[in-house]
């Protein structure tokens, strides 16, 4: 059989040149094959006229690297992935964008997959994923099972969101507790009594900004009512919404567990025909893209979430390369962002 890049009839009647190969650049450059292998992967610096000399060569000769092969010599495939809960949310799209920033700037490839807030088969998709990247970057809401899966198999990981119960494992998010704090503090300067959190107990953190706001209020006499969603979403915002409203004391002030689920309650209020902030402020957690062009514009805290994205990478880059190891937790400070949908009690528009 004859090799067709030497074939004087392939098509359009030239020959098509050999994709040249690590011993072409290694004998155009009067190196070693190893010599140039370390020089594409990184893996050691030489003289500055040495890497000239290759940089020229792999220009001249068009060579493009293998990744399998690549991979197969170092051990590693050139990507990280990422792990969001929901591809709807633009606070995962934040933190995405984050990652893939420090990605890019690593010479990293960056894959992405949904774990659609638990519905899919969330160990196996990890574990799929994990086959095709040198470490990952996965939220601390993530199962039992798949953090000690994680832990004990899988490749590097750096967790987002909050702390795991695993010692050793590196996070970085807000502090949710000091959050719901501020924000609760807000409520309480603006003279809200009676108060209502739509909270959804499939996530860890629920729980702890249910704490903070029970801190704000502490000693103060207020009503803290609790309510609970099947998912963080805004449909379930407009579903509990006429329970959380309509009760026969309704609040002066409802925080949602995220911008979502307060969006879709906001909505369902003024179809209710209750006005925001008039007669109920409405407040929640994020800071979403979105969230400041509704009407009236949402309060929410801005929990860091493209700078989440961003620490997580670099540290998971950092733990690739052996440059850090242990663990620990990094806290962003969180921010209150007061706008039109929270309103001091009783006053007028």
């Amino acid at each position: 059989m004859s090799d067709l890049s030497d074939d004087p009839t392939a098509p359009g009647g030239t020959r098509r040149r050999k994709a040249a190969t690590i011993r072409d650049v290694a004998q155009a450059a009067g190196v070693s094959t190893a010599t140039v292998s370390k020089f594409i992967n990184g893996g050691q610096r030489f003289t500055r006229e040495v890497e000239d000399r290759l940089t020229t060569v792999i220009r001249e000769l068009g060579y493009v690297s293998n990744p399998l092969a690549r991979g197969m010599i170092t051990g590693q495939t050139g990507n990280v992935g990422i792990v969001i809960l929901d591809i709807l949310n633009p606070h995962f799209t934040s933190l995405v964008k984050g990652a893939s920033r420090v990605a890019r700037q690593a010479g990293l490839n960056l894959l992405f997959t949904d774990a659609a807030e638990g519905e899919m088969p969330e160990l196996a998709m990890l574990q799929a994923l994990s086959r095709r990247v040198d470490g990952l970057v996965v939220s601390a809401r993530l199962s039992d099972a798949s953090l000690d899966w994680l832990v004990q198999a899988g490749p590097p990981a750096v967790y987002y969101g909050g702390r795991t119960s695993h010692p050793g494992c590196f996070s970085v998010g807000s502090d949710n507790s000091e959050a719901a704090l501020m924000l609760g503090r807000h409520l309480r300067d603006l003279g809200h009594r009676r108060i209502a959190y739509v909270g959804f107990s499939g996530a860890r953190w629920s729980a702890d900004r249910h704490a903070g706001l029970l801190r704000a209020f502490e000693g103060s006499g207020v009503e803290l009512r609790l309510h609970d969603v099947q998912a963080p979403v805004p449909e379930e915002g407009e579903r509990i919404a006429s329970s959380v409203l309509l009760c026969s004391e309704p609040p002066d002030a409802v925080v949602a567990y995220n911008d979502l689920l307060a969006l879709g309650l906001m909505s369902q209020a003024q179809v209710l025909g209750l006005n925001v902030p008039g007669d109920v402020s409405v407040a929640g957690f994020d800071n979403i893209i979105y969230s400041r062009y509704t009407s009236p514009a949402l309060t929410t805290v801005d929990m860091g979430s493209e700078a989440v994205g961003a620490i997580a990478m670099q540290r998971l880059v950092e733990r690739i390369r052996g440059e850090a190891a242990g663990g620990g937790h990094e806290t962003l400070i969180a921010h209150v962002l007061p706008r039109g949908s929270t309103r001091r009690r009783g006053e007028r528009a």
